[in-house]
């Protein structure tokens, strides 16, 4: 049995606890939501000049209840793959699809990692070597989702810890900490995700569904898994007391 449900004692106070921080990291998020916005557009308008990225500063407007915001996001023109484009990423997928066979067996999982991600990007060249002028999407509304789709997924974040985390014995300030970092460093981090999807996504929408599918919003939820195993690691508060 795992060391969490060998400690798992759901009592009232635990419960009091998981209520109480929801409420309160939810109220704080959404109340600060818009200056969160703010700060993400002045850091991308910042960014933008110093960064060799052919992009403008858009803002959509978005309403949650009685919550009003703005999300910045990146505007950027949609090019379609030229021929040396495409066949350098066809060439560079060729020779990392090689690398995973000639890999030792102890690399085996970054292997299938690896081809597993291979796959989405051969899914795409094919894509675009056959339909090119069918693809339904475009940076702006890439980069709009992408943003809003952060702003969801740390907006969910208390609840998430409320079932998974809050219910165990780590203490309110350990709890209360590890929600604050898990969410602080995602919205740190979101802006920064854009400008280096926004680098690759001016070059050509050829690699939006790889950013997509692999290193888009899966890349979020790992973090916060990587907190929250993190934070799974910590002694309960009765065993330290003990």
């Amino acid at each position: 049995m795992h060391r969490a449900l060998a400690h798992f004692h759901l009592g009232p106070m635990n419960l009091i606890t998981a209520i109480s921080l929801f409420l309160f990291f939810s109220s704080i998020w959404f109340l600060f939501l818009h200056r969160v916005c703010r700060l993400w557009g002045r850091l991308l308008a910042w960014a933008l000049p110093q960064l060799p990225l052919n992009a403008r500063l858009g803002f959509a407007n978005y309403h949650v209840g009685v919550f009003q915001f703005q999300i910045p996001y990146l505007q950027i023109q949609p090019l379609l793959p030229n021929p040396l484009t495409w066949s350098l990423t066809t060439g560079i997928s060729v020779l990392l699809f090689v690398l995973t066979l000639v890999l030792p067996k102890r690399f085996m999982p970054v292997s299938y990692l690896l081809r597993a991600v291979l796959l989405i990007q051969a899914s795409a060249l094919f894509y675009f070597a056959v339909w090119p002028l069918r693809f339904p999407h475009t940076p702006d509304s890439y980069m709009e989702g992408l943003i809003s789709a952060g702003v969801g997924l740390i907006s969910v974040i208390p609840l998430l810890f409320a079932f998974t985390y809050y219910i165990f014995d780590f203490g309110l300030w350990r709890k209360a900490f590890l929600t604050a970092l898990t969410m602080t460093h995602l919205a740190l981090f979101l802006p920064f995700q854009v400008l280096l999807q926004g680098l690759l996504l001016q070059k050509s929408v050829l690699f939006m569904p790889l950013l997509y599918i692999v290193f888009g919003l899966p890349v979020d939820v790992l973090l916060i898994i990587a907190f929250y195993s993190w934070g799974m690691t910590w002694s309960f508060r009765n065993v330290a007391e003990a």
